[in-house]
């Protein structure tokens, strides 16, 4: 399952979201798991274990067809039509411009290597600042050298 707004999976998570007020926050508390991992498994990135899945499809009221696709593995692919949206377009732009930032100072500090996107974790927080609230995004990745 990758996310795709208009599937019948999608659109049930999110309704139910929607009519009972439950908070990505308060869901990810109630599986146990972080909040951006809950978020990214909820819409398809990840595939849920069973106990979280079911954990899920019970606060919220899911059928068992979307339990079932929780726990399915994703394709994780690129879907153009993402980029249309301006908040994940910044993303985008964020790595287009500090990528080969990022890239320099992950060889001179830890060598040649990659930072895994696999094996990480995320944060996301929303922080105060007299100039406009900030987004926090904390990625925390583990190098992996190359092996040659």
């Amino acid at each position: 399952m990758a996310y795709d707004p208009a599937s019948p999976v999608s659109i049930e998570i999110e309704q139910r979201r929607t009519e009972t007020g439950i908070s990505w926050q308060k869901l990810a508390d109630h599986i146990d798991r972080p909040l951006v991992w809950t978020v990214a498994a909820m819409l398809g990135s990840h595939p849920m274990p069973a106990k979280e899945a079911v954990a899920a499809g019970e606060l919220l009221g899911l059928s068992p067809e979307t339990v079932a696709a929780l726990q399915r593995q994703p394709y994780r692919t690129a879907d153009p039509e993402l980029l249309t949206d301006p908040t994940i377009y910044r993303f985008v732009e964020l790595i287009n411009v500090y990528g080969p930032t990022f890239k320099a100072l992950i060889h001179e500090e830890f060598g040649d290597g990659i930072m895994s996107a696999i094996n990480c974790n995320m944060t996301f927080e929303r922080r105060a600042d007299p100039d406009g609230d900030r987004v926090v995004v904390t990625i925390d990745g583990k190098f992996l050298p190359y092996h040659w």
